[in-house]
This record gives structure tokens, C-alpha cells and sequence, in this order.
């Protein structure tokens, strides 16, 4: 019997990407990869440069246009 999905939340990480004051804040939503892999230094995401300073790691909706 297959899983409907219904327990995978996405992954909102909010980072800038660089440490100047007035970077401007981004988002990205992941929604294929649980947290563990996303807070994992070895695991690349796309769109998240290395150089990112990530300021939280959420789970669920109510994260997405929080900042």
C-alpha cells in the first residue's frame, strides 16, 4: 500500500548571502528532503549558495513569509 504524502512538510530555510546588515533576506522551500538532510554541511541544495549564512530552518506552512 503506498503513503499518501500527507506527513512530508516542507522545509523552509531563510538565509542571506552575505553578512552585511542590510543583506536582503531570502527564502527557500524544500519539500523533498527532511530536516536532517537539509541542516547536513555535506548535502548540497540548489539554491542556496555555500557562502549562505542560514538564519533558521523551520517545519511546515507557517513558516513560509514569516521574515
Amino acid at each position: 500500500m503506498a503513503r499518501d504524502g500527507s506527513y512530508i512538510f516542507p522545509v523552509v530555510v531563510t538565509f542571506k548571502t552575505s553578512n552585511r546588515s542590510n543583506a536582503k533576506l531570502k527564502q527557500k522551500v524544500i519539500r523533498n528532503k527532511n530536516v536532517d538532510e537539509v541542516n547536513d554541511v555535506n548535502v548540497k541544495i540548489p539554491g542556496i549558495p555555500d557562502k549562505a549564512i542560514i538564519l533558521s530552518i523551520g517545519l511546515g506552512k507557517s513558516f513560509i513569509g514569516k521574515f
